[in-house]
C-alpha cells in the first residue's frame, strides 16, 4: 500500500526527530500526492530519509504522527496486525500500573502512548473509543478488530463515542455506536474496591472521570469523621470515597440534575440507604453563595473554563471567583482540593490564581500536596501538552 509522502522544509525536521507527535503545516516543503482530511501519509526530511507516519489534516496542525522511524524501524502499514501490537504493548504497560481492585482504567492516552487523537477507555470489559481526528477515526474498525485481539473472551462491548471530539463538519455526519458486541448500561465497573454504574452512552466524556482516580484515594485519608463538599461532583467520584472512609456527611452539588441522579444510584450501589450523603441539583457558584455550611474537606473540580487562548483571561478570572467562594466555606483548619483542567491553563497560572483566590478570601493557606493525573493517563516527555491536569491541596486556616 503506498501512501502520499510529505517532505519537510530543511532545518524542520528536528521536532520530528525529538519525538513530537505534531507537523505544522509552516513545516512541510512539498507533497508527492493530494492527501485528503484523515488520510495516512509518510514525513520524509528534505533529503528523503523516512521519519515517521500519521495521519494529515489541513489545518495548522497538519500531521498527527502515530509511528516514529526510530522506533518503528521504517514506514508502516497500520493494518489490523500493527494496532493489535500496538495495543499489546501498551497493555502491558496499564497491567503494571492499575492494581488492586480497579477494573476501569484509562487503556491509550492519544500521543502520551503513541497514538495520537485517539482514547481508548475501559470499565469492566467494555472499551469506549474516542477518535479526536477523522484520520484516527478511520481507523476505528481495525482497532476495535485489534481490541479483540488483544482481550479476547475479556472483551464484551467497543463502543464509538467520537461525534462530539471530531471537527465540526465531520463530526456532523458521524453516529456514536457499537463497533462490537453490546452490553446494558449503566454498567458496573469496580475502582478501588468501590462500585460506578458508568453510562457512556449519555454520560460525560467517556461516561466517567478516570484521570481522578489517584486523587480520589487521596480524598480518602482526609475524610473520615469529615464533613465533605463534593462541588461538580458528576457521577459522585469523590463522594464515594468520602462516604466510604467514614465522612460525618457528604453533600454532592452539580447544576445537572441526570448527574445528581447518577450521584444517588452510585451512593446506593455501594451503601444502600444513608442519612450520611444528600445531593443538590444547583449551580455551584450559586451553591456556595447562598449557604453558609462550613466543610473540614471542600472538593472543587469543575469542567474545563478554558479550551483556546483566547478565553484564558475569562476562565482564569473564573477560577479565582470559584475558589475564594470555596475558600470561604472551609472551615478553620479544613482542607481545600482544588483543580484545573483547562490545558491553557498551566499549573504555574493555576497556582497564581489559587494565591489571589486565597488573598481575596482572606484567609492563610499552606499546600500540602501538587497533584496531577494518574499513570494511565501518562505525559510524553516530548509532548508536556499532554499534561492537562493540575490540582493543589490546600491547608485553610
Amino acid at each position: 500500500m503506498s501512501f502520499t509522502k510529505l517532505f519537510l522544509q530543511a532545518g524542520r525536521d528536528e521536532a520530528v526527530r525529538r519525538f513530537h507527535p505534531w507537523v505544522f503545516s509552516r513545516a512541510i516543503g512539498r507533497y508527492e500526492g493530494n492527501p485528503e482530511d484523515g488520510d495516512v501519509v509518510e514525513v520524509f526530511d528534505r533529503k528523503g530519509h523516512y521519519l515517521a507516519t500519521g495521519h494529515y489534516h489541513d489545518g495548522s496542525i497538519a500531521i498527527r504522527i502515530f509511528s516514529f522511524g526510530a522506533t518503528a524501524g521504517g514506514p508502516v502499514t497500520p493494518d489490523v496486525p500493527y494496532w493489535t501490537e500496538k495495543l499489546r504493548h501498551i497493555r502491558t504497560i496499564r497491567q503494571a500500573i492499575v492494581t488492586g481492585n480497579t477494573n476501569c482504567y484509562r487503556l491509550v492516552h492519544g500521543e502520551g502512548d503513541g497514538c495520537t487523537g485517539l482514547i481508548v477507555d475501559m470499565y469492566n470489559g467494555v472499551a469506549v473509543v474516542q477518535a479526536h481526528s477523522i484520520g484516527m477515526h478511520r481507523e476505528r474498525q481495525l482497532i476495535a478488530e485489534a481490541l479483540k485481539n488483544v482481550f479476547g473472551d475479556e472483551l464484551q462491548a467497543v463502543y464509538d463515542k467520537s461525534a462530539d471530539t471530531l471537527p465540526d463538519e465531520y463530526g456532523a455526519t458521524v453516529i456514536n455506536g457499537y463497533l462490537y458486541g453490546r452490553t446494558i448500561v449503566p454498567h458496573p465497573a469496580q475502582e478501588n474496591g468501590n462500585t460506578f454504574l458508568i453510562d457512556w452512552i449519555t454520560g460525560q466524556k467517556t461516561g466517567f472521570f478516570l484521570d481522578q482516580r489517584d486523587n480520589r484515594q487521596l480524598l480518602a485519608q482526609y475524610s473520615h469523621g469529615k464533613r465533605v463538599l463534593n462541588a461538580f461532583c458528576y457521577s459522585g467520584g469523590f463522594s464515594i470515597y468520602a462516604l466510604k472512609a467514614g465522612a460525618k456527611l457528604v453533600h454532592s452539588v452539580d447544576v445537572s440534575q441526570k448527574a445528581i441522579d447518577l450521584t444517588n444510584q452510585n451512593v446506593a450501589a455501594n451503601f444502600g440507604e444513608t442519612d450520611k450523603h444528600e445531593a443538590y441539583a444547583e449551580d455551584v457558584m450559586h451553591y456556595l453563595k447562598a449557604h453558609d455550611h462550613q466543610y473540614d474537606v471542600v472538593v472543587l473540580d469543575p469542567p474545563a473554563f478554558a479550551k483556546s487562548l483566547t478565553a484564558r483571561h475569562r476562565a482564569v478570572q473564573g477560577y479565582k471567583r470559584l475558589n475564594a467562594e470555596g475558600l470561604r466555606r472551609v472551615a478553620k483548619g479544613g482542607i481545600l482540593f482544588t483543580f484545573s483542567c483547562s490545558q491553557v491553563v498551566d499549573r504555574e497560572l493555576f497556582y497564581n490564581t489559587i494565591v489571589a483566590a486565597a488573598i481575596e478570601a482572606g484567609r492563610q493557606v499552606r499546600v500540602l500536596h501538587h497533584l496531577s493525573q494518574p499513570a494511565d493517563h501518562p505525559v510524553s516527555l516530548f509532548h508536556p501538552e499532554g499534561g492537562y491536569l493540575k490540582g493543589l491541596v490546600l491547608w485553610v486556616d
